[in-house]
């Protein structure tokens, strides 16, 4: 019998509502736990205690099976049990296939607001730097035509020769100090990047947009797709049983 002590005091409990308390205790007295399987308990006498009033059970004596017939008891009991699993698993996948569907559409409706003004806050951050990076560019050029200008219309090559290379040992100085201080290499992406990083965190702060959060949800998310994704390939682990049953057949 694959039902429990638990699951048949909750039957007794819902036939007859006047039932308050139930409980099963051995003949000498012990009480037997909810999750022992009915066909141990059916193997001894028992009491059956119900509204504090004590019912002796007596079982009948069962016959002592040979070792053979016990090995086929319990195949039988094993396959009844696979197929009573096998069974209600459809039941039990759709249960949890509806819990995680409605976890994710919970997670992609409190997503949806922080996912707009994400955007918003990353459209602004791409706009400033790449202010930032035409800024660069407009003072290089400066630079290169200032030097140009002194070159070749204020002064000299002979003068303006010692300046480009001082400025040059400048611009090696600056690449060695943000080196020093970020450990990356001085490249435009990750220059970019970085300060991506720098006025998006900025304007999250300003805008009251929880980051931790955010990356929260979307973990929360994708572990609950994946989840859901396992669920719906778990149908394979039913396979053995069905060989099973064509070969018993």
């Amino acid at each position: 019998m694959l039902s429990t002590v638990g699951s048949f005091l909750q039957d007794i409990q819902n036939e007859d509502k006047g039932v308050k308390t139930a409980a099963i205790f051995t003949a000498d007295g012990n009480k037997i736990p909810a999750s022992t399987l009915m066909g141990i308990l059916l193997m001894n006498d028992f009491k059956l205690v119900i509204n504090k009033i004590t019912y002796d059970v007596q079982c009948p004596k069962q016959e002592k099976l040979s070792s053979e017939h016990a090995t086929e008891m319990e195949t039988m009991m094993s396959l009844v049990y696979r197929l009573f699993t096998a069974i209600h698993f459809d039941k039990y996948q759709k249960k949890k296939e509806n819990h995680l569907l409605e976890k994710i559409d919970h997670l992609k409706k409190q997503l949806q607001p922080l996912e707009k003004l994400k955007a918003g806050i990353e459209g602004r951050s791409e706009a400033r730097i790449s202010r930032l990076l035409w800024t660069g560019l407009a003072l290089l050029s400066i630079q290169g035509g200032a030097l140009a200008w002194f070159t070749w219309w204020v002064y000299s090559w002979d003068i303006m020769e010692p300046v480009t290379y001082f400025i040059t040992f400048a611009n090696s100085m600056v690449f060695f100090a943000y080196f020093l201080v970020t450990r990356q290499d001085y490249t435009y992406s990750a220059v970019s990047g970085r300060q991506f990083l720098h006025f998006f965190y900025k304007k999250s702060k300003q805008e009251h947009f929880d980051v931790e959060q955010y990356n929260k949800l979307k973990d929360d998310l994708e572990k609950a797709k994946a989840a859901l994704k396992h669920l719906r390939h778990s149908l394979y682990f039913r396979l053995p049983v069905e060989e099973e049953l064509n070969d018993k057949n």
